[in-house]
């Protein structure tokens, strides 16, 4: 089985995602399995969608019917975004380090290559929102610079 790891309006999520038999794939969620049945039309190996997943109580990830971003008021902090898809290989900051533009603040890997992760902003890193070995979506927050 393929693990990603997830981070979803700072809920996190582990899913596995197995073998395609037929038009069926084995797909764990935080543990717990669920038999998946694809369009014959479907590709032969899985993807999975951005779609929302809200947490019913009982640490069974359960989908919406329409994710809904949460926008949280940071002041004047900016975030520094994931430009891609991938894997955070390593964080190179700590909060309270002081960054200028362009400073290297991480490193994330896609596609087998390694891309480094710059600010857009002279500041104060203020939060770090990720960890290493975390699968990201394009335009996630990784990093909050005051």
């Amino acid at each position: 089985m393929k693990e990603y790891k997830y981070k979803i309006n700072g809920m996190k999520f582990t899913v596995a995602v197995g073998d395609i038999a037929d038009n069926e794939v084995t797909v764990e969620v935080n543990g717990v399995p669920y038999k998946v049945e694809l369009d014959r039309k479907a590709p032969q190996k899985p993807a999975l969608s951005q779609s929302g997943y809200t947490n019913n109580g009982n640490n069974t990830a359960q989908p919406t019917t329409k994710p809904s971003p949460v926008k949280i008021d940071r002041g004047n902090a900016e975030a520094v975004k994931s430009p891609l898809p991938g894997t955070v290989q390593s964080i190179t900051v700590k909060v309270g380090d002081t960054v200028r533009t362009g400073d290297k603040v991480g490193v994330l890997e896609a596609m087998k290559m390694e891309n480094d992760i710059r600010t857009t902003r002279e500041g104060v890193v203020k939060e770090i929102l990720v960890s290493v070995g975390d699968t990201v979506l394009e335009g996630t927050d990784l990093i909050i610079i005051e």
